[in-house]
């Protein structure tokens, strides 16, 4: 009758058993099998996340396609037909004027805000400017200045300006109140561009300013995208300043036109998806567009 003996294994000279192995591997396949499972949590809490911001997205397009019957009867449902006329509509509407405004007063907001930004924010890494640490503390301070408790002064101060109810109010406004925040995103950025880059620049007969605009805003274009893609979200969006600024109807921008064109179709409700769905695509395909470089910037300037 044979004895069944513990089988053994030979590595560096050291005898193991069989038992041994399987308690050393136990704890590395519970880890192996835990990181599985927080790698499934995750991709699962981003689909879900995913689906969170694109369906109203989605479900806002579809309904711009449907009549009142399928919006109130089949909300969930795709569009019998794709009703292109609802957008005509809406253009009809004020829509298209709507449109018009804020991609003026955007487009001068972010082209102010931004050189204005950037030319402030190479001041204080570059140059040595009487008082540099309280200037930049006087930027971070206006970061705590909530724009609504401005209204009243700002109303009399845009009245005597003689920029009341025009483009301008609302672009002297916009570019006021992002400075701050620019400067001090784009100044993040500044740092870390090795001070040899102005050396050289010196050294090859470049002025300060020349410095700047041929050398450093070239290199600074991660976060000076970054800079105009938040800019442009915010005078796309903003409501308060746009709706006590602007009385004139033919000025509205976005936000306020399409409050004004919601009291005037009442139940037209696919009218006003085709406008709210007008509204969103210039944002989303810009930042399709710009995303690389947004997020790049972001990174490069705030992580370091």
């Amino acid at each position: 009758m044979s004895t069944s003996a513990p089988t053994h294994t030979r590595r560096a000279g050291a005898v193991t058993t069989v038992g041994e192995l399987s308690r050393r591997r136990a704890p590395r396949a519970g880890r192996r099998l835990g990181r599985r499972t927080a790698r499934m949590a995750l991709w699962v809490g981003l689909a879900a996340l995913v689906v969170a911001v694109l369906y109203p997205l989605l479900w806002m397009v579809l309904s711009s396609f449907k009549d009142n019957q399928e919006v109130f009867g089949n909300p969930w449902g795709l569009p019998g037909e794709l009703r292109w006329h609802n957008f005509a509509q809406a253009g009809s509407a004020g829509v298209v004027r709507y449109f018009v405004n804020s991609i003026l007063v955007t487009s001068a907001s972010i082209l102010t805000t931004v050189l204005i930004s950037a030319w402030a924010a190479y001041g204080l890494v570059r140059l040595r400017i009487p008082f540099g640490g309280a200037v930049l503390g006087l930027l971070l301070g206006g970061l705590m200045l909530a724009p609504t408790v401005a209204l009243i002064p700002l109303f009399g101060l845009l009245q005597q300006l003689g920029i009341y109810d025009s483009y301008w109010a609302l672009i002297v406004l916009y570019t006021a109140f992002r400075i701050p925040f620019t400067t001090f995103l784009i100044r993040a950025y500044m740092i870390d561009i090795p001070p040899s880059v102005d050396e050289a620049a010196t050294l090859d007969g470049c002025s300060p300013t020349q410095t700047f605009w041929q050398i450093i805003l070239p290199m600074s274009r991660p976060i000076l995208v970054s800079a105009a893609l938040l800019q442009a979200l915010f005078a796309w969006n903003e409501f308060v300043f746009a709706l006590v600024f602007i009385s004139t109807g033919d000025l509205k921008t976005l936000p306020v036109g399409l409050m004004d064109m919601q009291s005037r179709l009442l139940t037209d409700w696919p009218v006003q998806f085709a406008g709210l769905t007008m509204a969103a695509l210039p944002m989303i395909v810009l930042f399709l567009i710009g995303q690389r470089q947004f997020l790049r910037g972001l990174t490069d300037g705030i992580g370091k």
